[in-house]
Parts: C-alpha cells; structure tokens; sequence
C-alpha cells in the first residue's frame, strides 16, 4: 500500500492512537511497522488475534507487561563480547521475570476461555530463571553489584569500610582540636577526587601541612588532605581499584551467561512485542467502540453505522455503506458541505483498519473484503491536509490510478470532472467512470455533474447516491442515501432565505423542462424514501414492543416455574416426613414381633423380618420426577374394605383393612399398618377375594440396579438443594456397597464445592474425600471414599 493513500486517508492518524495504547517501547515500536495487507488468511489471522485480547481485556483486565525492556542491543553487544554494565544486566532480568509473567497470565487465562492463537505465541516464551536468579543475586534494583556477588568483593569492601572508618576517626579527632578547629571553615570532615579532606581557610593553607585538592569558588577555602592520613587514603584507593577490578570480572562473568541464551532471550523479546501490538490494537478497539469485522475474498463491502474513527464521538454521524453486490460502482451527487469526501474517507480508512487487523467503529455484522491495493483522489475544500486540487493535479493521479489498479482494487474518487468545462469535464468523467467500471473494481465517485445521475440510473451494477439535506433547517444531515441521486436544493433553499418568489419562477424558467422533471423525480424518491422509512421506524417500534412482551411472559413463565418447584419441594419434604414416621412406627411393631419370635409365640423368621425391613427403606418417594397430580377427581370418592388403593403422598400401593370415620381408612402397605385420609387414596380396581398370607410383603420393591450409579451431578443447584440430594444419593450408595462415588458440581465461584465439602466433613457415611485429579474433573469435582 503506498504511503500517500495511507497519509490521504489519515491512517498515519490511527498509528498514532494504536502507539498510545502500547505498554512498552518493543510495542510502540511494533505500531510503527503495521501495515495494510492483502493476505486475505493473513487479515484473518490478524483479526482473530486481536479479537482474543479484546476477550482477554474485557474478563481479566490488561496484560501485564511490566519490567519488558528492548534488550536487543545489550544482547547483540553480549554477543559480540563486549561487557554489560549493571543496568543493562537488571534490564535482561526484569525482562525475562516479565516475559514469564506475561506468559503465566495468558496461559492460566486460557484454561478458562480458550484463546490459542495467544498461548501459542505465549508457549514459545522459554523459561531463563536461572540466568535471571544469577543476574539478581549479584546486582540489586538500583543497578549496584551487591557485596554478595562473589566473596573476594565481600572481602574488599569490608576491608574498604574498616579503612573510611579508620580514615574518618583520625579526621573528627584532628577537627575536634580546639587549636585546629579555629583555622577550619566549617568543622566537618569532606570528601575531593575520592581521597577524605577537611576545609581548611586559605590564611592557614601553610600551617596545616598535607595536599590540597581543591578550593571553593571564593578561593576562601581549601580542602587540604592532612599528611597523617596520605598513606591511608592511598590504602584506600588500592582497595578501590581492587574493587573496580573484581566488579568488572563479575559483569563479565553475567555477560557471558547472558550472551550463551541470547538467541533465546531474543526470541522472547519478539514474541513480547507482538503481545504488546496485538493488545495495543484491543485498546484501541475499546477506546473506539470498535467491533470485530466479517472478512471476506470477494469483493463484498457491508458497514452498518459505521463511524469516522478520527471525528469526535459527539459530532460524528454514522453512515451506512453497501458495495460490491448488486452494484460495484456507486455516484454520489449533492451539493458542497454535505458529508461525501467524509463518506469516501470513512470508506477507506475503515478499509484500511480492517485490512490490518484492527477492530472498525461500526457496529456488529459489517464484512469487509481484502482489497490489493486502495486508490483515491481526494482534494477538496472540506478536507484538513489538502487545498482545493487543480484540474491537471486530479488528471494526474488520476492517469495513475487508471494505469496500476486491477480488479481487485477499491477506488475512491472526488470531484471527478471537477475545475474544467462542465460539459467537457462531465464527458470525461462518464468515460472514465465506464473504463474502471468495466475493469470490475469496487469504486465511489462523488460529483457535482447532473449528467452522471442519468448514466448511473440506466446502467447496471452502478446506482445513485447522495447526501442527505434537510430543507428546512438549510443544513445538512450528513447521511448517505444509496439509490436516491442529490437534488441542488438551489430554489429551495433561496425561498427559504427569503428571495422574491417572481425571481425564482424566473429561474424555474431558465432551466430545461427535462432538467425539471429529473428534479421532480428525485424529490418524489426522496419522498417515498422518507414515507417507507418512517414506516420502518413504526415495524420497528412494533418488534422492540413484541420482544418486550415476550421477555415479560418468559419472566412470568420462569416465576411460575420456581413456584412450581417449591411446592414440589414443599410436597416432598411432607412425604419425607410421613414415611420417617411410618418408618418409626414399623421399627416399633417389627421389635415387638422379635420379641415374640425370641419367646416362640410366633413362627417368624430373622430373614423375613431383615428383608421387609430393607424393602420399606427403599420405598421412599422421589416426588421431582413426577408431574404433580391435582385431579381430586381421580381419587376415590367411596372405598370398602379389601379395596385396592395408591396413597398418591407416599406413591405406594395397597389395600383397604378397615374404615376409621368418616375422613379416615387403615391401610395395609407391606408389613405396615397406617390410618391414612381418605381424599390421598386413589381406587385401583375392584376388590378381589382375600387369600391368607403364610408372611407379610411389601406392594413395592426396587432392585440394587435401579440405584446403581457413581456419581451426582449438582450443577445447577444452591447449596441447601445439594445437601438434599447428596444425604438421599449418599445413603443409596451406601447401601448398594460402593467403595468410592463422584460429586459433580462444577467450578464456578466455589461456594457450592465449599458447601458440599462442609456436608461431607458431618456425615456419617464419609471415611475421606478429596478435589478430583486432572483426568476426573479437577476442582470441579468432588471424590468421595465411603466406609
């Protein structure tokens, strides 16, 4: 793409902003190489990566980048042989703590919602801890090599210390003196060219003997280095010149670890300032209200509202574009002011945006194509770079245009015809126009030529438009209308500003009668456009109006449908309540029978005993897969003895033994006897002769198999609900013997998987339980080990 169509289309303007948004100099940089591409895979790619920093943005924040420094040419020196000073070191390391950082954030991201192109590039991220640990243990974060660095630099600077000590104690007993102290300017001991003096007033430069190595700028004062403390100092800077020596040999040493992974570390720096592009571009998005755009290969353009990203947000009015399906080529006529060379440049920097790999300010849905090349003219009085064109400049660029562009070229022209004859330049602009037109490309022109809207009403695959004008305010509104050609709104606009109504119908006159009808025409388009338009506006309000009646009745639907589900609860904890008092009722009759049975008053066996027992225990009602029953009119009205019935609250069958009032009847269900009201008895069928039973049976009876399941799945569910089910499928487990079962209840915000694991903790069923393993589910699921 040549750098003229992107600074005429302001794209230069875009980098700008999208270099804004950079974390790190890598990534600004990065933003200055970005350019349109006509790799349609490659587009596609761009996209994608861009639209996975948007959700990476959107959920978690922004990426951090902190500590990423450009490297590259401590490195590339590193690997030449020269030495690395401290900073350059603690740069190479923060670096690479960052990169790590970067990498653990992306990847810890994607466990949640994918994003592979990311974790991709974040996986190519090598692991250099160990350089990095070696460069912090010996350099600090204000760049100075710590004495811990290596042990004869521990030892030098201890010896280094003892030494200013000694240096500085000799000085304070010399300044404290009370005969030094009055040829002294200040009593303090200072320090010139790295060796300790004292300031000494320049009237007693020659009773103090030693070496002077400065003065102040009055010449007042001299800080003169005593004789007794020459040979101390001098020991002093041996010992810093050892200790230059030994700092120097460490660098070295990190130099060369640095220089052994620099291939690596420069890798990783490339792959940070991609990072650091590519969610620079999802800030941009952001800041502009951007959404994802639909690509495609063959030539089709869709913008819906799409926006000037460089107009502010308050002044810009969205414009709706269609090129490239039923027409290819579109003439936009009009007065000046109107909005075309806005409408031409929105076109083709949002082009250019797409082509990038950039979000475009429009909204959801708009499809951009991948065009080779972009060309444009475009000089008018509107626009904030150029000045008015000349006829040869247009011709020029024209000429050029004409001679490189290919099929698959999108061309954007202004004024075309403009600054010449009108009749000449209108000539020349139907030519042209019907030379690229036949060439295929996807091309808006704009013109003030009224011939041209008879050309593009009668040809095919090219269609009229203009700008939008509102008559009464004498403004424009800075809409793009596709199929109505643009009205001069000349006579209009002057009988609005108040001239003689006899001028105008003079004026009327002057202009042909054909000329006359193509106005009236166009004013009768754009009358019907305005009358479908407001009927649109009124279908509109009628489908916004229909969905919020349908978003009340599925509100309604989903009350009705929690109440529903709290009776049925309601109904069930009732059943529960009833069978654990017919349960205590039979535990007490079945005690007294094996009292009995101990005494021999009766021929009751243990077996039969266990057996009715365990049969009652499995009969528990589950009333959440049943449809409440509310027909009254099902249950018996009139029952007899010997009448088989269903209690409906306990859902178990059997039969009538006696009546007990007039609301009441005794029921024989298996072993047990129950005084039950009558309306919860359902008639089953006529009573049939009674035959003497050698031992009592129960009516209901579920094999191990109907219970034979692992795992309990409790998504969904709040925390008392699960306890509910976890005690019923806990004790169903229990008694079919299983070892280990499974609690399935997601991950989510923890707080179902904590409540579980308090209930867990309390029953008496538990032996262990533990968060499942990788290939069980992970922190989603619960494994639970019954005694």
């Amino acid at each position: 793409m040549k750098t003229k169509i992107l600074v005429m289309m302001e794209f230069d303007k875009i980098i700008d902003q999208l270099k804004n948004h950079a974390a790190t100099s890598l990534g600004k940089s990065k933003t200055e190489e970005i350019q349109p591409s006509g790799d349609f895979d490659r587009v596609k790619q761009q996209l994608k990566e861009t639209d996975e920093a948007v959700q990476v943005e959107r959920l978690k924040g922004s990426a951090p980048f902190g500590g990423i420094r450009d490297i590259r040419p401590s490195l590339k020196r590193a690997e030449l042989g020269g030495m690395l000073n401290p900073v350059e070191l603690l740069d190479i390391a923060n670096t690479i703590t960052g990169c790590r950082r970067l990498a653990k954030f992306l990847l810890a991201f994607h466990e949640d919602v994918k994003i592979p192109l990311l974790v991709g590039m974040a996986e190519q991220i090598s692991d250099q801890k160990q350089v990095e640990d070696r460069i912090k243990q010996c350099i600090d974060d204000q760049g100075n090599v710590l004495d811990s660095a290596s042990p004869e630099l521990n030892r030098i600077r201890s010896e280094v210390r003892t030494g200013e000590a000694r240096v500085r104690e000799r000085l304070e007993q010399m300044i404290r003196n009370s005969s030094i102290q009055k040829m002294l300017q200040d009593v303090l001991v200072t320090i010139r060219n790295e060796r300790y003096v004292i300031p000494v007033k320049q009237e007693y430069r020659s009773s103090i003997g030693g070496i002077i190595h400065d003065q102040s700028a009055s010449g007042a004062t001299l800080f003169i280095e005593p004789e007794a403390i020459v040979s101390m100092n001098n020991k002093l800077r041996e010992l810093k010149l050892k200790e230059e020596v030994e700092i120097e040999k460490i660098l070295r040493t990190l130099t060369a670890e640095a220089a052994e992974v620099a291939y690596m570390l420069l890798a990783d720096v490339e792959v940070a300032r991609e990072l650091d592009f590519i969610f620079a571009k999802a800030g941009l998005a952001a800041t502009l209200k951007a959404t994802l755009p639909i690509m495609n290969d063959r030539g089709y353009i869709k913008i819906k509202k799409g926006r000037h990203p460089l107009i502010p947000g308050e002044q810009v009015v969205p414009t709706d574009i269609e090129l490239g399906n039923r027409y290819t080529t579109i003439i936009v006529t009009g007065p000046n002011t109107g909005g075309k060379t806005v409408s031409l440049k929105t076109l083709g920097l949002l082009s250019l945006m797409a082509m990038s790999g950039l979000f475009v300010p429009a909204e959801d849905g708009s499809q951009f194509c991948v065009f080779d090349a972009i060309y444009a003219d475009i000089g008018d009085e509107q626009s904030i770079e150029q000045n008015l064109s000349t006829f040869s400049s247009h011709m020029t660029n024209i000429i050029g245009i004409l001679r490189e562009m290919t099929p698959k070229s999108l061309v954007l022209l202004d004024e075309l015809g403009a600054g010449t004859d009108p009749a000449e330049g209108s000539a020349l602009a139907i030519a042209i126009l019907e030379h690229i037109h036949r060439m295929g490309c996807r091309m808006i022109a704009t013109t003030h030529y009224s011939e041209l809207k008879a050309y593009a009403y009668d040809r095919e695959g090219i269609i009229n438009a203009s700008m939008e004008f509102d008559v009464q305010t004498l403004s424009p509104t800075y809409r793009l209308l596709i199929g109505v050609p643009g009205r001069s709104n000349a006579f209009a606009i002057a009988e609005r500003l108040g001239l003689a109504r006899s001028i105008i119908e003079s004026a009327k006159g002057q202009v042909a009668q054909e000329d006359q009808r193509v106005e009236t025409m166009i004013a009768t388009l754009e009358e019907n456009r305005l009358a479908a338009e407001a009927e649109r506006e009124s279908a509109e309000q009628l489908r916004r109006e229909v969905e919020e009646q349908l978003r009340k009745l599925g509100a309604q639907q989903a009350r009705f449908a929690e109440q529903r589900d709290k009776l049925l609860e309601k109904a069930e904890r009732e059943a529960q309540e009833a069978l654990a008092k017919a349960r205590r009722e039979a535990d007490e009759v079945i005690a007294d029978l094996r009292r009995l049975a101990k005494s021999g008053a009766a021929g009751i066996k243990e077996h039969m005993l266990i057996e009715a027992k365990h049969r009652l225990g499995e009969a528990a009602p589950d009333l959440r897969s049943k449809q409440p029953t509310f027909a009254k009119e099902r249950r018996a009205a009139e029952v007899e003895p010997g009448d088989e019935v269903r209690v409906i609250s306990l859902g178990q069958n059997g039969h009538i033994v006696e009546l007990a009032g007039d609301t009441e009847a005794v029921v024989q269900l298996g072993i047990m006897k129950m005084k039950v009201k009558r309306d919860d008895l359902e008639k089953l069928s006529s009573p049939e002769p009674k035959k003497q039973v050698s031992r009592p049976s129960a009516t209901v009876k579920r094999s191990r198999e109907h219970h034979a399941r692992t795992e309990l799945d409790l998504r969904g569910l709040n925390v008392e609900e699960a306890i509910i089910e976890i005690d019923r499928f806990l004790d169903e487990s229990f008694l079919a013997g299983f070892g280990q079962v499974y609690l399935i209840h997601g991950k989510g915000t923890g707080v179902l998987r904590t409540g579980v694991q308090d209930f867990l903790r309390r029953n008496k069923h538990v032996k262990n339980f533990r968060i499942g393993n990788y290939n069980e589910g992970g922190t989603g699921v619960t494994v639970v080990e019954l005694k």
